[in-house]
C-alpha cells in the first residue's frame, strides 16, 4: 500500500474539523508538514496538531522530499498557482473549492494535470455526504417523478465582518482573491450537488447587483440555468436580508411530488407526494470531508476511484462566471 505524506499549503479554519483531521484518520495517511506565510501561524497549528515540518514558503514545502502528496488551502486566487506547482513537481494535489478564481484559471490547472498525468481533486465533499447521498437517491428512484425543474434559494443578513473597513473586509469579499462576493464561495457547493444529480450545466444568465452598499462585491444574485438533461433551474442568493428572509434551501419539483432540502444547514430533507409530507433525517460525520478524502487517498493508493477531479469541477466555475458576467 502506498503511504501518503501530506504537506497542507495553508493552515486557516477550514483545515481545524472539516478537513485537516480526515487526513490522518485514513490507513496509510498522515500529514507530515504544513505551510503558512505568517511563521508562527504556522509553528503553532503544526506543533498543536503533532505535525513535524512547517514552512513559510510553499515551493520549500513542495521539494520536500517527504511529501507526496499536497492539499491546498488556500484562498482561491492562489489555488492554480500552488496546484500547478505541485503538479509540475510529480505531487498530486486536493484543492480546496471552488477550484479557482475564474473559469480561466480552471482551464489552465486541467491543461498541466493532463499534460503531467498528475492528477487534482477538489474539495467538493457534498458530493460524498449521506444526506446529499440521500437525496440523489430519491430523485434517482424516481420517487417524486419526472422533474419539471429546480430552485435554489438563499438568504443571510450581513455578517459583523461586512461592515468592516475596505481594507480589512475578509478576503471572501475581496474578488481579486475570492473569484466574486459570498456567491463565489457558497453558491460554489449548492451547483456542483445540482449538477452531480442533474448534469453538466450548458447555459446561465444572471443578474448580479450590490444592494445593501456595505462593500463592491455582489451582494445580491438571480439566475437561471439549464441542465444537459434539458431540465431548467432558477436561483436567487441575498447576503444582506433581513432575519425575516433567511433562508437555504433547494426545492425540486417533480410530477409526482417535490423535494427539499438544505446545502450549510443539514435541515431534515421533506419529501412531499400523494402520501403526505415525510420528514427524513440523514446524520453526517463529524469531519463533513472524511467520506471525499478517504476516496481521494483509496485513489491515490490504487485502491479505488475518485470523480471529484478538477475536470469535473470545473463547469461550477464557468457556470458561475457566466451569471456574474465574467465571461
Amino acid at each position: 500500500m502506498k503511504i501518503l505524506k501530506w504537506g497542507f499549503i495553508g493552515c486557516g479554519e477550514v483545515t481545524e474539523k472539516k478537513s485537516g483531521p480526515a487526513f490522518s484518520e485514513v490507513e496509510g495517511s498522515g500529514v507530515v508538514a504544513v505551510m503558512c506565510r505568517h511563521e508562527s501561524r504556522a509553528r503553532t497549528y503544526a506543533i498543536t496538531h503533532g505535525i513535524p515540518k512547517w514552512y513559510t514558503d510553499a515551493q520549500q514545502l513542495i521539494d520536500d522530499p517527504d511529501v507526496n502528496a499536497i492539499y491546498v488551502a488556500t484562498p482561491p486566487s492562489s489555488h492554480a498557482t500552488y496546484a500547478i506547482m505541485a503538479m509540475k513537481a510529480g505531487k498530486p494535489v486536493y484543492v480546496e473549492k471552488p477550484l479557482a478564481a475564474s473559469y480561466e484559471d480552471c482551464a489552465r490547472i486541467n491543461s498541466i494535470s493532463e499534460r503531467t498525468g498528475v492528477p487534482c481533486f477538489v474539495a467538493y465533499y457534498r458530493r460524498y455526504l449521506p444526506y446529499f447521498l440521500r437525496v440523489k437517491q430519491i430523485v434517482d428512484e424516481g420517487i417524486i417523478g419526472r422533474i419539471l425543474t429546480v430552485q435554489v434559494r438563499f438568504a443571510v443578513p450581513p455578517r459583523e465582518l461586512d461592515y468592516s473597513h475596505p481594507e480589512t473586509l475578509p478576503w471572501r469579499l475581496q474578488p481579486e482573491i475570492s473569484g466574486g462576493g459570498y456567491f463565489y464561495d457558497l453558491a460554489p457547493h449548492q451547483l456542483d450537488l445540482l449538477q452531480t444529480i442533474f448534469g453538466v450545466i450548458l447555459d446561465a444568465e444572471g443578474i448580479s447587483t450590490n444592494r445593501g452598499h456595505y462593500y463592491q462585491a455582489e451582494d445580491t444574485v438571480s439566475a437561471c440555468f439549464r441542465f444537459e438533461n434539458g431540465l431548467s433551474g432558477s436561483g436567487s442568493w441575498c447576503f444582506v436580508a433581513h432575519e425575516s428572509a433567511r433562508e437555504d434551501r433547494i426545492e425540486i419539483i417533480g410530477d409526482k411530488g417535490k423535494l427539499l432540502f438544505s446545502v450549510f444547514d443539514y435541515a431534515p430533507i421533506q419529501l412531499h407526494t400523494s402520501e403526505g409530507i415525510q420528514q427524513i433525517v440523514v446524520p453526517n460525520p463529524p469531519y463533513v470531508q472524511f467520506p471525499l478524502i478517504k476516496n481521494v487517498i483509496e485513489h491515490l493508493q490504487g485502491l479505488a476511484l475518485c470523480t471529484c477531479t478538477s475536470v469535473s469541477a470545473t463547469p461550477v466555475n464557468w457556470a458561475m462566471d457566466r451569471i456574474l458576467g465574467k465571461i
